[in-house]
């Protein structure tokens, strides 16, 4: 059976949840077993939302359309919840289905551990919104990973730059609607890379591409694992001139929902 015929059959057996599931690890590249849970699995005491998260993940597994990777987060006493996961190329074959374009697969068993990291940091962020959502305290309008939503735009010399943020999103909150980029900081890079990010982010204030495009200038949240790291990219920021310092906001992860569903006037984003 051919590659295409395979999908086809597989994807006959898929309930909308497991689409879902599909999709959310083709834009995400990776999650944990927990952080596919709370997406996915609505409902119930946390033991059963947790075993039927693992009898889904079980399945997809099975059938071929994702992968788990050998690592875990929080090593083996995590158990399931700490287990990576990943789309197959078999999985993107079933996305592709009824697609005019197939959307090329990228492989995620053969990434380092600072990339898996990272992505699950970013896709955190994104069930803390999602959980946010379904409390009632605000409205998801978009959540664009990358390399979706890398800007391009011309330099000042008329070359083409590209500005690659971690994530953008939309969010409604009362009667405003909250746009920001992401930059999910990990403590791993130096001060002078910091600051080459931020030139850049200004540079691509100052060519008015956003504001023409939407009308707004979202403001930049660097998201930081921990108060001496929001420190030093505070430092680097307030090196800025003042009206280039108003683009940044540094924020803690573990309260990004808290703090980028912050109406304007309360100082959220922008």
């Amino acid at each position: 059976m051919s590659g295409r015929g395979r999908a086809s059959r597989l994807a006959k057996q898929l309930s909308p949840r497991d689409f879902a599931v599909l999709r959310t690890l083709e834009a995400m590249r990776l999650m944990t077993g927990q952080q596919l849970g709370r997406l996915h699995v609505e409902g119930g005491q946390p033991t059963t939302q947790a075993r039927k998260t693992r009898a889904m993940l079980q399945r997809l597994t099975t059938l071929g359309l994702v992968i788990r990777l050998r690592r875990r987060v929080g090593g083996v006493r995590a158990g399931s919840d700490g287990v990576i996961y990943g789309l197959s190329g078999l999985g993107q074959a079933v996305l592709d289905l009824g697609r005019d374009t197939r959307r090329r697969h990228r492989r995620v068993n053969e990434t380092k551990p600072a990339f898996q990291n990272h992505t699950l940091a970013v896709s955190d962020v994104l069930v803390q919104l999602v959980d946010r959502a379904r409390a009632g305290r605000a409205e998801l309008l978009g959540f664009t990973n990358e390399p979706q939503c890398w800007r391009r735009f011309s330099g000042i010399a008329g070359q083409m730059i590209t500005l690659k943020p971690d994530a953008f999103v939309r969010i409604g909150v009362g009667g405003y609607e909250i746009s920001a980029f992401l930059e999910v900081d990990l403590d791993s890079e130096s001060a002078p890379t910091i600051a080459r990010k931020l030139v850049v982010y200004v540079a691509y204030w100052r060519s008015g591409t956003e504001q023409r495009r939407r009308g707004v200038v979202p403001k930049t949240w660097w998201l930081v694992p921990d108060t001496a790291r929001l420190q030093s990219i505070a430092r680097v920021i307030g090196r800025l001139p003042q009206e280039e310092q108003a683009l940044f906001t540094v924020g803690l992860l573990p309260k990004a929902a808290d703090l980028l569903t912050q109406a304007p006037s309360e100082g959220g984003a922008s």
